[in-house]
């Protein structure tokens, strides 16, 4: 694990690869529960049965937000920010889902910084590359922008 001491480490690290996750299998439950939360039942998540009778995927697919929502405990495992007082998501670029996340894939998240300045408020905004790779898969589940504001 990353371990960036403080907003000059940051600056410091603009442009390199700061390291890859352990991978996440992504299991029928955590889909369920996030049908769940987010009201989005499509068959092609949530029908395991049809999901492999019908879908061109064979099986029940996340849904990309799920994917997206996975950025969070995913760059738990590759770095920290010591001495943050707040951190706080300020948005997204390019997010895109080049490939799907059928049940049973195992997920993992290749970051990059790719900026790095300073915001009023005694904090820095970070912009993250995200590529998050499926087991096996020629394409990335998932390519997105973070943008993230500590305060120190």
């Amino acid at each position: 694990m990353r371990v960036f001491t403080g907003p000059d480490d940051l600056l410091a690290s603009i442009g390199t690869e700061i390291g890859v996750s352990d991978w996440l299998t992504i299991e029928q439950d955590r889909i369920d529960l996030f049908a769940e939360a987010t009201g989005d039942h499509q068959w092609i998540h949530v029908d395991v049965e049809r999901a492999k009778a019908e879908s061109p995927f064979g099986a029940p697919i996340a849904h990309g937000y799920l994917t997206l929502s996975l950025l969070v405990p995913l760059q738990k495992l590759v770095f920290r920010v010591e001495g943050v007082r707040m951190g706080v998501n300020y948005g997204l670029n390019k997010a895109r889902f080049p490939s799907p996340v059928p049940v049973g894939s195992r997920l993992r998240d290749r970051m990059e910084l790719v900026d790095c300045v300073p915001v009023e408020g005694g904090g820095v905004q970070v912009t993250f590359r995200h590529t998050v790779e499926r087991d096996g898969a020629p394409k990335p589940a998932l390519v997105a922008e973070s943008i993230v504001r500590y305060y120190f």
